[in-house]
């Protein structure tokens, strides 16, 4: 019986040392390359049952391996394939995730300094808007002095020339306004700076033809002395020089010796030139704007009637002709036939 249970003992000693060999060999295998099905083509490595069971058994699940530098595991973590292919499936999600949560990140990070220098270039604009809408604003006031100052250089002209003045009575029936009762906007003040413009542009070009008329008739006006010298008698009522009596002048007598030039003081046509009752020699030059100029007392004539005269032109030479006490001119402005004060001709 002795016999017996060594046998035994040794046999499973044996077993124990096939066994330990076998492990010992499964291990270096591993070292090696995980796992050899054989050396060579000719031979064929055949698993122990077991470890067949455990091939099976692991073959639903992936395992997570940390092994040290010189290759022994250190940890295993086994996980069933669903698990693994969901856990990879997140993964690959939150990976995706971050990626575009940077992608935004830097797009909205890009956005913000695009919205830093739009906010600069807002803030000068508007800026440069406030400052037009000033400008404009005192172009509208300045464009509203032109136009007092339009009606006023026009009202002499006569009511049709100028624009009515504010006080004078105005009427109409009422409609509601389409303009906004708030702020006026930059394109509003425009147009009506624009409008405002062109009516005044119209204004002014209403204004050069009514000076255009006006210089043509100022030049026509006798403006200028026909000769240099005292005035020995003014126009209006005085003595008579021979009588002593109350009568009334027409003209004014300008003091000159004889033979002193007389000139035209403006232009126009002569009209009459030739002896006169009283006035001895006369000339009578015919303005336009029904303005006529009469010259007496003159010693010699240069002109003739028909004959047009310019500013300036030789018409005769003063003398003592006719109803005179001595050497002087005569010189009359007759408006429509009756006699005027010439003095208020007289600019130049």
């Amino acid at each position: 019986m002795n016999e017996t249970a060594q046998f035994v003992g040794e046999t499973e000693t044996s077993v124990d040392t096939v066994a330990a060999s076998g492990r010992d060999a499964a291990k270096s295998g591993a070292r090696r390359g995980w796992l050899h099905r054989g050396s060579g083509p000719s031979r064929t490595a055949y698993p122990a049952p077991g470890r067949r069971r455990s091939v099976n058994r692991h073959r639903g699940q992936f395992s997570l391996l940390v092994v040290r530098g010189d290759g022994v595991r250190v940890v295993r973590f086994n996980f069933p394939r669903p698990l693994a292919v969901a856990g990879f499936i997140v993964l690959a999600a939150c990976v995706s995730l971050v990626g575009a949560l940077i992608g935004d990140w830097l797009q909205l990070r890009q956005l913000t300094r695009e919205s830093v220098t739009f906010a600069t270039q807002i803030a000068e604009q508007r800026r440069t808007i406030d400052d037009f809408n000033g400008r404009v604003a005192d172009l509208r006031k300045e464009v509203g002095a032109w136009r007092e100052l339009h009606a006023r250089i026009q009202e002499p002209f006569g009511p049709e020339a100028g624009r009515g003045s504010r006080d004078r009575g105005i009427g109409g029936a009422t409609a509601p306004s389409d303009r906004p009762s708030g702020g006026i906007s930059t394109s509003d003040e425009l147009n009506r700076l624009t409008e405002t413009i062109m009516q005044e542009g119209e204004n002014l070009r209403g204004l050069d033809r009514l000076m255009t008329r006006a210089g043509k008739a100022l030049a026509a006006l006798p403006s200028r002395w026909p000769v240099r010298g005292p005035v020995n008698s003014e126009f209006g009522n005085r003595k008579s020089p021979w009588t002593e009596e109350p009568e009334f002048h027409a003209g004014m007598d300008i003091g000159a010796n004889r033979g002193t030039a007389v000139q035209a003081p403006a232009a126009g046509t002569v009209v009459f030139a030739g002896p006169a009752p009283e006035y001895g020699t006369t000339v009578i030059v015919d303005h336009g704007q029904e303005i006529k100029s009469l010259y007496g007392h003159l010693s010699q004539v240069n002109v003739k009637p028909g004959q047009k005269v310019e500013r300036g032109t030789l018409l005769a030479y003063t003398g003592n002709t006719g109803r005179s006490s001595g050497p002087h001119l005569h010189y009359e402005i007759l408006v429509k036939g009756r006699s005027v004060n010439p003095r208020a001709y007289l600019w130049d």
